[in-house]
């Protein structure tokens, strides 16, 4: 029963993952606390060090994205910096849309991000917008990479909890 409970809570959180949720994280989660609970149920410390490295990775990734494309479309290290902090706090207030409201709020952050700080270093409007189209791009990439690595994590961890 444990088992089954387990791995509805990993597909659930794979699902989190493409709306903005943090789904990489509520599967390490879970991974510690079947752990905990079932120790003979197959995880072991290694595959849940594994899984919780995995996450860090995702969310660097998609963080990291956002800001290292406006600075290959032609943006300064400072749009970078306001594509990753816009997309976060774009995440945090979402728009309210519901459900996709997190993603959709860290794509226009990142954006708007971007935009406005490269515009404080005196650029054109075209480079700025330009350097925020970037930012968006990185962070849609970086959105896509973590889905990536979610679902590695997930089957991951239903192949470990399974087998066990």
């Amino acid at each position: 029963m444990g088992v089954l409970l387990f791995g509805a809570i990993v597909c659930v959180s794979v699902l989190m993952i493409p709306i903005g949720l943090p789904g990489t994280w509520v599967m390490v989660a879970a991974a510690v606390g079947y752990r905990i609970l079932l120790p003979s149920g197959g995880i072991g410390w290694l595959t849940v060090a594994c899984v919780g490295i995995l996450a860090l990775i995702g969310a660097a990734v998609d963080l990291a994205l956002a800001g290292r494309y406006a600075r290959k479309y032609g943006g300064s290290p400072r749009a970078g910096w306001g594509a990753v902090i816009g997309g976060l706090v774009g995440a945090f207030i979402g728009i309210p849309v519901p459900i996709v409201g997190p993603v959709l709020g860290a794509f226009v952050g990142a954006f708007v991000g971007a935009l406005a700080m490269e515009l404080t270093t005196g650029s054109t409007s075209g480079g700025a917008t330009k350097a925020a189209t970037g930012a968006l791009v990185g962070r849609v990439i970086g959105a896509a990479v973590n889905v990536v690595i979610g679902l590695v994590m997930g089957a991951w961890l239903i192949g470990t909890a399974f087998a066990g």
